[in-house]
């Protein structure tokens, strides 16, 4: 889909192969670039950090930030810091190195601003453990001290909603150009995506100069709810392009007076927003390590993936499924797969195995939810994989029936997620014990703020009956 309507979309273009500051600043002069947001992913996903000047910038590159920028809730408030941070305070500063490799326009922006993603320090030199970025490149360089090469490729559903500025009214289909809003399902309708046209051109146009490289967009099972696809790649680079995706969606839509959200279940009537993670892993040759190169076959690395995946999935349904909203996905009914069941081309198991030829073997993890944090849940998937072929599992036999007559084998609520994320020590190692104390108390903090909010199911069916 290309733009059929331009508004102004001459400021910078996308910048490639950028590693130096030298060269970034060459990028800059070439295309006036006036600012720079300068952001670092959090725990929820959210782009914290600051905008400076590019001659500020360039002057010093190097920023500090408080590291409670890491243990901030997605409300905005702080955990209990005592025993959580061991012998660092909260309030110290951690300094945020940038990398060049993520430079790009902001094409959104009034006036011509550049964005670039930062990696975070201890002022020692050490990475920050509470750091997205950090977890994922930890589990990365197990991978690669056996040799193996992780290439993944997401999926990410969305809504698009009417602007909604009382969050005690329930969401609604927007206004297409047609002037009507959805009334029923239209999967996979060109004519559906169609209605919005003009806010897709933008998205296109906004992602093109960014370097986002879509690959495809349909309309979901849902009412006015989308999937884009991302071309596989490295796993670092796949996550900060959905960190970036989810952005561009949000701002593109805003443009055109819609809300897009990435929240697991927005509509109660409708089907809930996944993240599907699809997973294979390459030889120091370029083989793909679940494939024999000699006969095809699946290999036992293969099925060992597999079974780290069956095992340790409820272990890190905090990182998956990570608020309180992400377990209405989680349902009976849903259309969302429950359970660790893995099948061929079997969409109601969490693990399903897309039809491919022997180069192309991968496994489709079908449990995130489009609300996870991209590093996260691809760190956290890829934890279980490693586990699962560095300890020699097993998996079940596949499943060819429907998967959900089986019920529901992942854990349905936050602090029972929590708890079972805690307990599972082999994760625990290879994630960071650091992280994990962080992640576990950031969403416990979560769910008390949750539990302080009274719903209209409470007041509905509590005020006048009990």
């Amino acid at each position: 889909m290309k733009p059929k309507h331009k508004k102004n979309h001459d400021g910078p273009k996308v910048t490639r192969g950028v590693k130096t500051l030298d060269e970034a600043q060459a990028w800059f002069r070439s295309q006036n670039i006036e600012e720079i947001e300068c952001v670092v992913p959090d725990l929820a996903g959210v782009a914290r950090g600051k905008i400076m000047p590019v001659r500020k910038f360039l002057g010093t590159p190097s920023m500090n930030l408080p590291l409670a920028v890491f243990y901030q809730t997605i409300t905005g408030d702080f955990p209990e810091f005592e025993g959580a941070v061991n012998a660092v305070q909260s309030d110290t500063d951690i300094f945020l190195t940038p990398d060049f490799a993520t430079l790009a326009a902001v094409p959104w922006a009034q006036d011509p601003t550049a964005q670039v993603i930062h990696d975070a320090f201890h002022p020692d030199g050490r990475p920050v453990e509470e750091s997205p970025r950090q977890v994922l490149r930890r589990v990365l360089s197990l991978y690669r001290e056996k040799g193996w090469s992780p290439i993944v490729a997401p999926e990410i559903e969305f809504y698009l909603v009417e602007k909604n500025v009382d969050p005690d009214y329930p969401l609604k289909p927007p206004i297409g150009r047609s002037g009507r809003p959805e009334t029923g399902r239209q999967g996979y309708s060109i004519s559906a995506v169609n209605e919005f046209d003009a806010l897709f051109e933008d998205m296109y146009e906004y992602s093109e100069r960014q370097g986002l490289e879509i690959d495809t967009l349909i309309h979901e099972s849902g009412v006015a709810q989308m999937e884009i696809n991302l071309r596989h790649g490295t796993p670092l680079e796949l996550a900060d392009q959905v960190f970036m995706m989810k952005r561009t969606i949000r701002e593109a839509a805003m443009e055109h007076d819609i809300y897009a959200t990435f929240m697991a279940k927005p509509m109660a009537s409708e089907p809930g927003s996944a993240m599907h993670v699809h997973q294979s892993i390459l030889t120091e040759d370029g083989d793909n390590l679940f494939s024999d190169p000699k006969t095809g076959e699946a290999t036992p690395a293969f099925y060992a993936f597999i079974a780290g995946q069956q095992r340790y999935l409820p272990a890190i349904m905090a990182i998956l499924a990570p608020y309180v909203n992400s377990y209405r996905r989680i349902a009976r009914d849903s259309g969302a797969p429950v359970n660790t069941q893995w099948g061929y081309d079997n969409r109601t198991c969490g693990l399903r195995v897309p039809p491919s030829d022997p180069a192309n073997r991968r496994v489709e993890n079908r449990i995130p939810s489009s609300d996870a944090n991209p590093y996260l849940a691809i760190a956290a998937v890829l934890a279980c994989g490693y586990l699962g072929m560095t300890q020699n599992l097993a998996p079940t036999a596949p499943v060819e029936i429907d998967a959900s007559a089986r019920g529901i084998e992942l854990p349905r609520s936050l602090l029972e997620s929590v708890t079972l994320f805690e307990e599972a020590k082999p994760l625990v190692d290879i994630l960071g014990a650091t992280f994990c104390n962080a992640y576990a108390r950031v969403k416990q903090a979560e769910y008390e703020t949750f539990m302080r909010t009274i719903s209209p199911w409470e007041r509905e069916f509590l005020l006048l009956n009990v």
